[in-house]
Formats: structure tokens, C-alpha cells, sequence
């Protein structure tokens, strides 16, 4: 019965070692990562609302505040704010952000940048390994619309 036992704790640190191996060219070939090497992703962003109003001077339109936390070296996944416009304020350490079509841009404490509607996000991340990040982010959207749509995955 341990011979067995120990068998099976081999067979399963194996298996565990042979994932860690196949998953990236599993990856490359398909575009899919396996289940199995997600383990090692980064952590994501939190996203809390504080005020949701609809403006009372533009029809249809909702005004959105919320702050952002991103834990030390947390990133997050590609996506867009829709019909949104968005500003965003850093509250808190570091943060690192790139649109679609332009370059990366670094951002600190007392700084902010603009989303135009319909932009695509391609990069959101803490550059700390160590701080968290935050940030205030206002959306002034359609009223009704999803505040962020993530890209489906490849």
C-alpha cells in the first residue's frame, strides 16, 4: 500500500512538472493557455464603485466614479470602456498604461490621462513588484452601458 502511495505522489509530481513544460507550447501552437498555467498569472486590478448619477443636463448620460486598486505587480487583462469617456487620476504609486495605436506611458502619483470613447486598452499594470497602485477613474458613458467589457480570450 505505501509502494502504491509513492507511486502515485511520483506519477503526480510528474504530471505537475510535464504541465509546467508543455503549457507554453501548448500556448504558442493554439493561442489557448492550458488550465494548468494560469496558476502564474499576474493578480488583477479591484474596481469600486463610489458614485453612480445620471446627469441631469445630457440625456442618456451616467455619470461614474470608482477607484482602481492594483495590488503590487498586478495587471489588467486587455479591454475597453465602450461609448465611455474616461479619465483617470493616480492616486497612489505607479501605474502603467498603453492604448491601441500609442506608446506606453508611465504615470505617478498626481498625474492622470484621458480615454476617448471606444478606445482599446491594451495594457493597465502596477510597474511595482512591492507598492500597490491606485487609482480614481471617472466614466461619463451611456446610461445602462457596461463600464468595462475585458477582450475575449484567444
Amino acid at each position: 500500500m505505501i509502494r502504491v502511495r509513492l507511486a502515485c505522489g511520483f506519477l503526480a509530481a510528474g504530471m505537475v512538472a510535464a504541465t509546467a513544460a508543455w503549457a507554453p507550447a501548448v500556448e504558442r501552437a493554439t493561442g489557448e493557455v492550458p488550465v494548468a498555467a494560469t496558476v502564474s498569472q499576474p493578480p488583477s486590478e479591484t474596481l469600486s464603485p463610489l458614485l453612480e448619477q445620471a446627469l441631469p443636463n445630457v440625456r442618456g448620460k451616467t455619470f461614474t466614479s470608482a477607484i482602481v486598486d492594483f495590488p503590487p505587480a498586478a495587471r489588467a487583462v486587455p479591454h475597453r470602456h465602450g461609448k465611455a469617456f474616461v479619465y483617470a487620476y493616480v492616486l497612489e504609486g505607479t501605474v502603467r498604461s498603453r492604448l491601441d495605436g500609442e506608446p506606453a506611458h508611465t504615470y505617478r502619483q498626481g498625474e492622470n490621462w484621458v480615454e476617448q470613447p471606444g478606445a482599446h486598452h491594451v495594457l493597465t499594470e502596477n510597474t511595482s513588484r512591492t507598492q500597490p497602485a491606485k487609482l480614481l477613474v471617472i466614466f461619463i458613458s451611456n446610461t445602462g452601458d457596461k463600464l468595462k467589457v475585458d477582450d475575449p480570450p484567444r
